[in-house]
């Protein structure tokens, strides 16, 4: 009977040692889907924004005053320009990438032509457009204000790529006076420019 006894007790003991080996395992794989999904998370953080430093331009009148900003940042989808300004006339207005970091005024004419590294025509209607640093047009607001979001696909603020913006000249960015038609050449019959900023590498906030 005590040899019976004895046996039934080390089962049990058996029993009860393999049922905490097996919470024990369950708990660590829990632990390891834990890591995953923390790993999956800063995964998909990559799939939205690249990590390059952005860049904060500001936007100068021709007579050197400040009439906004711009925040240039550099995602996968392309570069995100998030545009507020202020003391603009009402309406549409052409918004380009220019090809010199160079803004003296009054008429900015130191940024010279449109970003173009592939050398295509001007406006996305044209067949053979458009320029790299062609951008929609700008809608100001009756008060002259401007608040918006731009994307370009065809930029980058990686240094040392054929359409980086961060090249040894500089770009810059450039609103005219009147609406781009995206299409006539060089630069959509845009007119006078009329706000202008240096996108340069450091000036990021």
């Amino acid at each position: 009977m005590k040899r019976w006894l004895t046996l039934f007790l080390m089962i049990m003991v058996l029993l009860l040692l393999g049922a905490c080996g097996t919470n024990s395992d369950e708990g660590t794989d829990s632990e390891k889907n834990s890591d995953d999904t923390s790993l999956s998370g800063k995964e998909n953080e990559g799939n939205t924004r690249d990590e390059v430093i952005p860049i904060s331009v500001e936007l100068k009148n021709g007579k050197g005053e400040k009439v906004g900003t711009a925040d240039l940042e550099q995602h996968l989808s392309g570069v995100v320009i998030n545009i507020k300004a202020s003391n603009l006339s009402p309406g549409k207005h052409g918004f380009h990438i220019h090809e010199k970091g160079v803004c003296e005024g009054p008429d900015f004419e130191s940024a010279e032509g449109h970003f173009n590294p592939t050398d295509a025509s001007h406006g996305a209607e044209h067949e053979d457009g458009p320029h790299a640093g062609d951008l929609e047009n700008l809608e100001v607001e009756e008060d002259g204000t401007i608040k918006a979001k731009v994307i370009n696909d065809k930029v980058t603020l990686k240094s040392g790529e054929e359409n980086s913006l961060i090249a040894s000249d500089g770009t810059s960015l450039i609103i005219h006076k009147k609406a781009d038609d995206h299409q006539s050449q060089p630069s959509g019959d845009a007119g006078d420019r009329v706000a202008c900023g240096v996108i340069s590498e450091g000036e990021g906030s």
